[in-house]
């Protein structure tokens, strides 16, 4: 599946051994144009004349008319240290090793070699099961099930800690488009494993060597004798462990080979590059060096050289973008990376990103006079545990709300569900937290709620299995707030259609849902416009209670909200007794606030301690003559670190700010699938609801 390790090291090793390495000479006495050095990591077969790299060496020589020799290291780190400091000139290296020395010290790839199938690269991708949800979402045509998004929460099979195409990529992937949150310190490498664990299942698999779900075999058993959910693998993994003409060949856990699915490649895993320094090494010499490479896999004379010793079919010229860019487009994204390879080279340089400003937008509609309720207080409390500059980018509209973060005027926003749906799966931006509600959820159900005296209502309370109140609602008058609205509208047809009490048409125009509901319930049910008797939530409640409407669909405690108020006057004049209003089972939920952000702009390590100063605000709270120990303090208790600021304005504590800015009193780590998929799966399949966001929000 992968190259010879020997013949990546192999080529990676023509460093140092003259004075001035990378250094060409004119005036050699044996008529050589100069010296050249390949690093080379010492390996016990070098007595087998048909894999010492000395013979590739010599080839090298005669081709290049320069004189070759090679400089032994005992690691990849070697190479790369023998590269960073001129000791070496070039050097065939694992891609691992080949991106730290372009990330840490500017080496370039000149050439890549080949895997057997002619190219310089494996897709990696996600297996899963052929029944499952994942893969019906991948396989369903529909742009708004995203399978990635549906492997939250499931168990997944890594091929080991740290393996490239089992943990790196598909990590750096899902880390690296919002899919998941970094849990945890964003420089240290282990936070990885509570990161995986985080996203996928407490008990995936992340195996040890010698372990019977180790490495690309174990990780498709861990898949296919039902251990796990999803296995990240090379894409021939499958076909070359279950799919053999010789069925003795493949593994006795084999499923048959349909019973697999693969979702679209996530990244590349390259192939071995050969890697130079271009502050020793110059175009000339680089380019005849490339050439010489790409003429090996037509020359007879390097047959044996490239089959024994490069264990390649050939080479092929490339750069350092085209060949090493997608994958450090993943890889960077893994927490503490850089460090970790840092420690596992021997190499001394870190790297940490440049950050100056994070800029929240924030809507003017929600400002107010109100200095409690002053955005800036939030920017200012994100300041001080970032130690950079926070300011607010005040938007007037939900369309430049979406925008700011689309064009990257600004890097966080605080939406409502709706707003954060249309960012998710329009604009491909993510959710990183959640606001908490009123009883600590992070969403409120929909539901439908009817007459107690109603057949519909016997129905649900006869404790009938057989009796559903749901069948019963076909042919009876619905009560709508609004033509559009997503709880008493998209949600309910949505809810409807996903459990075949009703079809959908594909039509790209969401007036069709008006036609639906007259469909399905009667000519006679309710839609209002605004500044009709029945528009809006109350609205749409007073159609129900005075008999104009069978049934209305609403936020849980709308009908306690405005007709269970503990003084009579404060409810509706048209209320019933609230006795009178039974709710069926929930329909789908309404999600709570949510902060998203952009995370094609916003860089892993800056998203991650974004997220962990919102999260900080949990550990504030205001106390007011709080006594312990015989004394009695006021101010904001961190409970974090157990100390009471006694100096600071009251509404510079954590809760006052979450409470007073975001009506909440708590946040909460969230990814946009666990937070909104459940949500997404009922308003997704509405009829033109693509087209009707676009228009709305478009540029």
């Amino acid at each position: 599946m992968a190259n010879s390790k020997i013949i990546t090291i192999l080529i990676t090793s023509i460093l140092i051994m003259t004075y001035v390495s990378g250094c060409i000479s004119n005036d050699s006495d044996e008529g050589s144009l100069g010296t050249l050095v390949i690093a080379y990591e010492i390996k016990d077969n070098l007595d087998d004349i048909d894999s010492n790299p000395q013979v590739f060496a010599e080839y090298l020589s005669e081709k290049l008319n320069y004189d070759i020799s090679l400089f032994s290291v005992d690691s990849e780190g070697a190479m790369v240290e023998a590269l960073r400091f001129g000791n070496a000139d070039i050097a065939l290296m694992d891609a691992g090793a080949a991106w730290v020395g372009w990330q840490q010290y500017g080496l370039e790839v000149l050439a890549a070699d080949l895997n057997v199938d002619g190219r310089t690269y494996y897709n990696a991708n996600a297996w899963v099961k052929s029944d499952s949800n994942v893969a019906s979402a991948h396989l369903d045509d529909n742009s708004l099930t995203d399978p990635f998004a549906l492997l939250s929460g499931k168990t997944s099979c890594h091929t080991g800690w740290l393996k490239s195409v089992g943990m790196l990529l598909p990590m750096g992937y899902l880390i690296g488009l919002g899919y998941a949150n970094i849990i945890g310190d964003p420089n240290d490498v282990e936070t990885i494993r509570n990161t995986i664990h985080g996203f996928f299942d407490s008990n995936s698999s992340i195996p040890d060597t010698g372990t019977p779900y180790y490495g690309y075999s174990g990780a498709l058993k861990c898949l296919s004798e039902g251990k796990g959910d999803v296995a990240f693998l090379e894409e021939n993994s499958v076909d070359i462990l279950c799919n053999n003409e010789v069925s003795s060949l493949n593994q006795e856990w084999c499923l048959d080979i349909e019973e697999y699915t693969a979702l679209p490649a996530f990244g590349k895993s390259p192939s071995h590059p050969v890697m130079y320094n271009p502050n020793f090494l110059d175009s000339e010499i680089t380019s005849k060096i490339t050439n010489v490479l790409v003429e090996m896999s037509s020359d007879p004379e390097a047959t044996n050289i490239l089959e024994n010793i490069l264990n390649t079919p050939g080479f092929i010229a490339t750069n350092t973008s085209v060949h090493l860019g997608s994958y450090s487009s993943l890889i960077s994204n893994i927490p503490g990376i850089s460090a970790y390879y840092e420690d596992k080279f021997s190499l001394n340089t870190s790297v940490s990103p440049d950050i100056d400003k994070i800029k929240i937008a924030f809507d003017s509609d929600k400002l107010s006079d109100d200095v409690d309720k002053n955005p800036e207080l939030l920017a200012d409390f994100l300041s001080q545990k970032l130690n950079i500059d926070v300011e607010l980018f005040i938007v007037n509209s939900q369309n430049e709300l979406i925008n700011s973060l689309v064009d990257g005027h600004a890097d966080i926003a605080i939406v409502n569900s709706e707003l954060a749906w249309v960012g998710w799966k329009q604009y491909d931006l993510a959710v990183m937290a959640a606001v908490e509600m009123e009883d600590s959820r992070t969403y409120s159900d929909i539901l439908a709620w009817v007459n107690s005296n109603s057949s519909i209502a016997a129905s649900h309370l006869d404790n009938d299995p057989s009796t559903n109140p749901f069948d019963l609602l076909e042919g009876k008058t619905s009560c709508h707030s609004d033509p559009s609205d997503v709880g008493s509208m998209m949600l309910p047809i949505g809810y409807l259609a996903k459990n075949n009490y009703l079809e959908l048409d594909q039509s790209n125009d969401i007036d069709y849902l008006s036609e639906i509901v007259y469909s399905f319930f009667n000519f006679n049910s309710s839609i209002p416009n605004q500044n009709d008797t029945y528009f809006s939530d109350l609205g749409a409640l007073r159609c129900l209670s005075e008999g104009e409407g069978d049934v209305v669909f609403l936020e849980e405690n709308t009908v306690n909200m405005y007709c269970d108020n503990t003084v009579i006057s404060e409810n509706m004049d048209w209320c019933l007794d609230i006795e009178e209003y039974t709710s069926l089972p929930a329909i789908a939920p309404i999600p709570s606030d949510s902060v998203i952000y952009n995370p094609d702009l916003l860089d892993i390590q800056t998203r991650t301690a974004v997220l962990n100063a919102l999260i900080s605000l949990n550990y504030e709270m205001y106390l007011e003559n709080f006594s312990t120990r015989g004394s009695v303090y006021t101010g904001c208790y961190d409970i974090s670190v157990h100390v009471i600021d006694e100096e600071s304005q009251k509404n510079t504590c954590g809760s006052e700010i979450m409470d007073n800015i975001l009506g909440t009193s708590g946040l909460t780590r969230a990814t946009s699938q666990e937070h909104l998929g459940q949500y997404s799966s009922f308003v997704a399949i509405i009829p033109g609801i693509s087209s009707y966001y676009y228009g709305i929000f478009a540029n």
